[in-house]
């Protein structure tokens, strides 16, 4: 079974919009490159809103960048890392 390595946030959205945290992952995040399914760049979304959201960010990247690659999927089960991967970078003193 192919496994993407993936971030789970929790928000409330009367504090910071969906919208928002798209805008500020596209900030920080640079999909150029095509990689294996472990390392691919994927936004999961809950409902048809956040689909929208997301493809629209998607849309704006590729204006701006050109060729990326970002897939969009609807969430499903998620599997917490193994414990030797919670909070690496604090762990590697990076933090």
């Amino acid at each position: 079974m192919d496994s993407t390595e993936s971030v789970w946030i929790e928000f409330d959205p009367d504090v910071i919009a969906f919208e928002d945290l798209v805008v500020e992952w596209a900030r920080m995040h640079s999909p150029t490159r095509k990689t294996s399914t472990q390392y691919r760049s994927v936004l999961f979304y809950a409902d048809e809103e956040q689909k929208m959201l997301a493809e629209d960010a998607v849309r704006a990247l590729k204006q701006q960048r050109g060729v990326i690659y970002v897939d969009i999927e609807p969430m499903t089960t998620f599997y917490k890392a193994e414990e030797y991967h919670q909070n690496y970078l604090s762990k590697k003193g990076m933090k």
